[in-house]
């Protein structure tokens, strides 16, 4: 456990005056509406560097955005520090005026132990958050942990579908939904969904807020050991692969946001509609459907251009996408 931030790594290559860790949480929020004016979101805080900076994050953006923070720990029962670690969290929210409670689980060491912890914590985070009223659960993720992620599943030889990972917005998984939505607290699980305000930081940008707001965080010993395969990625191959291109961690985000958006789109079923209901046939790339679906998600308006020269603008009022002009030109016509 560690009482206060240790040293800082080297400033990251081509970012001399990054922006800080709250202007960064606070654009993908707003970008993504991720939270809204009265909402309730519960910060799943371990006292760990991620999400204690989460807390302290969540709670300074209060008077903007409107929200209501509480924290929840759950102690898996496999370490005797963890409540030592989790008393850290305890500390910094009661600094902050935000309620902090907690969960003791059972998980018996064994095969696929994260993957069993990860839905014990999960299943515990979804029942606090019906019992507390909470609309979404935030997490600590970073732009590191996603692109550390994506390695970890094309390593194993997942497709598209499985390299779309941690999106800002994710529905709870299927059993800890199931778990809330069987208990006695008000509210459908339904509801909940998970949120990552910190995806548009790096794990650098996290640190240097810790040692700027001087916040005290415990680090897991078992995010340094190498028999996990994801301590190898991230202490091993991302190095490599930053040495050898230094916005490999940007790239592998952006091609996640692509495969999500590729996967969220409509389908031939449900296709976007022009207006006076008319199904928008224009063969679009996979960059301007990540475009137009981005544009979506912001409400904003946006000029595509399209085979043969050609320029669409599209509008989306109430979730409907609608051609707004038609500026396409056809050869030969």
């Amino acid at each position: 456990m560690s009482p206060s931030p240790g040293p800082l790594p080297p400033p990251r290559r081509g970012r001399s005056h990054p922006p800080s860790l709250i202007r960064l949480a606070e654009r993908l929020i707003r970008d993504e509406r991720l939270l809204s004016r009265g909402d309730v979101v519960l910060c799943a805080c371990s006292g760990g560097p991620d999400s204690s900076a989460l807390l302290h994050v969540l709670a300074m953006l209060r008077p903007r955005i409107g929200h209501e923070v509480v924290a929840h720990g759950v102690d898996h029962g496999l370490r005797a520090a963890a409540a030592a670690e989790l008393s850290l969290a305890r500390d910094l929210a009661e600094r902050l005026g935000v309620p902090f409670s907690t969960t003791r689980v059972d998980v018996v060491p064994g095969a696929n132990l994260q993957a069993r912890a990860r839905a014990a914590r999960f299943a515990a985070l979804a029942a606090a958050s019906a019992a507390l009223g909470a609309r979404a659960i935030a997490t600590g993720h970073t732009a590191d942990d996603r692109a550390e992620t994506l390695l970890l599943r094309l390593l194993r030889g997942a497709g598209p579908r499985g390299l779309a990972v941690l999106p800002p917005r994710a529905p709870l998984p299927r059993a800890a939904a199931a778990a809330a939505r069987s208990g006695d607290a008000p509210g459908p699980a339904a509801q909940f969904e998970l949120i990552r305000p910190l995806l548009l930081a790096r794990r650098v940008d996290v640190l240097a807020h810790l040692d700027r707001h001087r916040l005290a965080f415990a680090e897991d010993p078992s995010n340094t050991d190498p028999r996990f395969t994801r301590v190898r990625v991230r202490r091993e191959l991302l190095p490599l692969l930053e040495d050898l291109s230094p916005a490999i961690v940007e790239h592998l985000c952006a091609l996640s946001d692509m495969l999500v958006a590729d996967r969220e789109r409509p389908s031939d079923d449900d296709p976007a509609v022009l207006d006076g209901g008319e199904p928008l046939s224009i063969p679009l790339g996979r960059a301007q459907r990540f475009a137009i679906e981005r544009a979506r998600k912001l409400g904003r308006p946006l000029r595509v251009r399209v085979r043969g020269g050609g320029e669409i603008a599209l509008g989306f009022p109430e979730e409907s996408s609608v051609l707004i002009e038609d500026r396409s030109t056809r050869r030969g016509a």
